[in-house]
């Protein structure tokens, strides 16, 4: 009786550090910066000469931005787990030379590199952490009068730990739908006039 190959694990995109990448960029030998956060996240702050193709974005058109990039590189998000799941999702349509800014934008701007800097706004984790605090909040505080209530929190954290364990975010998710955080959405069409626009 044969045994079921295990499939191959999905190419990871090794990292590159801020420090490295603002190297690069001040020697005008800057790869290509991808930052896959939402619109209202990149108008918040982003790195200069950087392109925004929010992660939706890049999963639903992968082929069409693949035809458009080559050459190196470089994904970021806040924190790098969304630019990972990019990574993943470009290095599975044979795009090489991909690279995640370890940190994301958070380490960027801890390391004091430039940054384009537009109207102030919550970032997603924070959001998440406001939600998911207030919801916990309201249903232990309504637990007292109405004992089961206390499940939805309970839900919340277990979402919460998945979260964590999965490094994906159902909440975040979802809350980057919302008009607050996704401004005006780049279509397909003005995503890649923007990459050919970029030798």
């Amino acid at each position: 009786m044969a045994e079921n190959p295990t499939p191959p694990a999905a190419p990871t995109a090794p990292s590159i550090t801020p420090s490295a990448l603002e190297l690069l960029c001040r020697d005008g030998r800057g790869p290509r910066v991808l930052d896959v956060r939402t619109a209202g996240e990149f108008r918040t702050a982003h790195i200069p000469g950087s392109r925004n193709v929010p992660l939706d974005l890049l999963r639903e058109h992968r082929s069409a931005l693949r035809a458009h990039l080559d050459g190196e590189v470089v994904l970021v998000c806040r924190s790098g787990a969304r630019a990972a799941q990019a990574g993943v999702v470009l290095a599975g349509a044979g795009l090489p030379g991909l690279r995640v800014l370890a940190g994301g934008m958070t380490a960027w701007e801890v390391l004091g590199a430039p940054v384009d800097r537009g109207a102030s706004r919550w970032d997603l984790e924070r959001q998440v952490r406001l939600v998911a605090g207030s919801v916990v909040l309201a249903t232990g505080l309504a637990g007292v009068l109405r004992p089961r209530v206390h499940l939805a929190g309970t839900a919340v954290g277990a979402g919460l730990v998945h979260a964590a364990l999965s490094n994906t975010c159902v909440m975040g998710g979802l809350l980057a739908r919302l008009p607050y955080n996704r401004g005006p959405r780049p279509d397909i069409r003005t995503v890649v006039a923007d990459l050919r626009g970029k030798p």
